[in-house]
């Protein structure tokens, strides 16, 4: 039953990604691309500027903890185990599909984090919430809408991708070190546990002190080996472009070809960025800043960290490896985290293993809390009160023990189902709304030519509509008091008038 079951939910996603998202994702990348005009290269320096004033929120979640947070969801298994996943079923060739997705991928995270700071609204505990569910109730008029996404997305963050965590820790430490399943299960959950029970604003503080360190090590790990080969990266660069159009095939051929490059690009490029999903959203709504602009430009930059630089020192850690340890003509090959390990000890030494089983084990922990928090915030939106918060605590912890004692083809199907249903819906939310993100640039941009520091007021950024509640209406929003902050989505004050 559960081959058929397998079967089957692969049959879906193989329709869903060959021909739908495919054309809907990069589609709507290269529109948002050229309606911003090329946002991703113009204010790359902008972005990087953000960054580093960015730390101060005057009580609220900063704009960079929002990053870190939101970059914790994107920095997970989809780096370290989706890549070599992809390499595996893909070729070489899907490294270059990822690159793609991820260059268009920053217009597309603009779009969606501006929307989602301009539909935000406050929860009871004085924090921002927001993200397409937000977005498509108050700017598309369509609660049903708003409430279909944000169901699945409950169950795509709150289960399906915590149990692709939790996996990868379980096949690292299993494969590399010979710890039991059912310890890793318990180390997780006893990790995980208290910050979850903490709330948003903990898993803010925690991710932004262990996740960036973490990374940076993971990149110098990749420099060293790629320094060590440099005479090998002029064969890895025509290996990615000549496998993503068939220009060179392998020796010994490779099976899937130009397809299997294209779609499994797409899916680990997706599941890596999440540019479009519409997961980062949830986060960067949660972010104290005085024009919505400053976070779209921030979550932009995430993908380019995320992918640009995370996926890729993946792929140039195993391209660089021996046929011993990397042959994508082999089918019997070692696949996930186990290949990038495999390959990192290959290049610099076996005493490896370990540091790359903690950069797996906090890439992975850290995307748990950051799918958490995505998860609430769309149980927000449905009206939940703290009791079934609660349960979505305990349901993710669940996820996690689940996912860790679950087979590794069966975890990935599950998850690239949830995340298609949702991207889908999500882009054409926003190709829908894209307007209101257009306004917003050019109000920044406005401001910005005048040499001050923007300042976002609804009433005078040119918007193609009236928003809902006053969140924007005197410029720099603040948190309130739990006591001054609105109810849930579905109290007459947080529903908006179809427009």
């Amino acid at each position: 039953m559960d081959v058929i079951q397998g079967h089957v939910v692969d049959q879906v996603n193989k329709l869903l990604y060959s021909y739908v998202l495919i054309y809907l994702l990069i589609g709507s990348g290269i529109y948002f691309t050229v309606r911003t005009r090329f946002i991703q290269i113009r204010y790359f320096g902008r972005m990087l500027r953000q960054i580093s004033r960015s730390r101060s929120a005057g009580g609220g979640i900063s704009s960079f903890q929002a990053f870190c947070v939101g970059l914790a969801s994107r920095v997970g298994a989809g780096n370290v185990a989706g890549v070599a996943v992809a390499l595996t079923v893909g070729g070489p060739g899907a490294v270059f599909w990822i690159w793609v997705v991820a260059a268009v991928g920053m217009a597309t995270a603009f779009v969606e984090a501006t929307l989602a700071q301009l539909f935000k609204a406050r929860s009871n505990d004085g924090a921002f919430r927001g993200g397409p569910a937000f977005y498509i109730q108050r700017g598309l008029g369509s609660r049903a809408g708003g409430a279909t996404l944000a169901v699945l997305l409950v169950f795509t963050f709150g289960v399906a991708f915590n149990m692709v965590e939790a996996n990868a820790v379980s096949d690292a430490l299993k494969t590399s070190h010979s710890v039991g399943v059912g310890w890793t299960t318990v180390g997780l959950v006893v990790l995980a546990a208290p910050v979850l029970f903490g709330g948003v604003r903990r898993v803010a503080r925690v991710t932004e002190l262990v996740l960036p360190p973490v990374a940076v090590l993971y990149m110098v790990l990749a420099l060293a080996i790629v320094a060590a080969n440099m005479t090998s990266l002029p064969r890895v660069i025509e290996e990615i472009v000549g496998g993503a159009f068939g220009i060179r095939q392998m020796a010994g051929g490779f099976g899937g070809g130009i397809a299997a490059a294209m779609l499994n690009g797409v899916k680990r490029g997706l599941f890596a960025n999440e540019a479009g999903m519409g997961s980062a959203p949830n986060v960067a709504a949660t972010a104290t800043v005085s024009h919505p602009v400053e976070q779209g430009l921030i979550q932009s930059l995430g993908v380019f960290v995320d992918t640009i630089l995370v996926c890729t020192a993946t792929a140039f850690i195993v391209l660089v490896s021996s046929p011993d340890v990397y042959d994508p003509a082999r089918r019997d090959a070692v696949a996930g985290v186990g290949l990038t390990q495999s390959a990192v000890a290959a290049g610099l030494g076996s005493w490896t293993t370990g540091l790359i089983t903690m950069v797996v084990f906090v890439f992975a922990l850290s995307a748990v809390l950051g799918n958490y928090v995505c998860a609430e915030a769309n149980l927000f939106f449905l009206g939940a009160g703290q009791g079934a918060v609660n349960v979505l605590k305990v349901s993710t912890l669940v996820a996690v023990a689940f996912g860790a004692m679950s087979r590794l083809t069966v975890v990935w199907a599950l998850a690239d189902l949830g995340m298609a249903l949702m991207a889908i819906a999500n882009l054409v939310a926003i190709c829908l709304l894209g307007t209101w993100a257009f306004a917003a640039l050019r109000d920044f941009q406005r401001q910005s030519a005048t040499g001050k520091k923007p300042v976002f007021i609804a009433d005078e950024a040119g918007l193609p509509g009236a928003l809902v509640g006053d969140i924007w209406a005197v410029g720099e929003p603040v948190c309130e008091p739990a006591s001054s902050a609105i109810g849930t989505p579905s109290s007459p004050a947080m529903v908006p008038a179809a427009k």
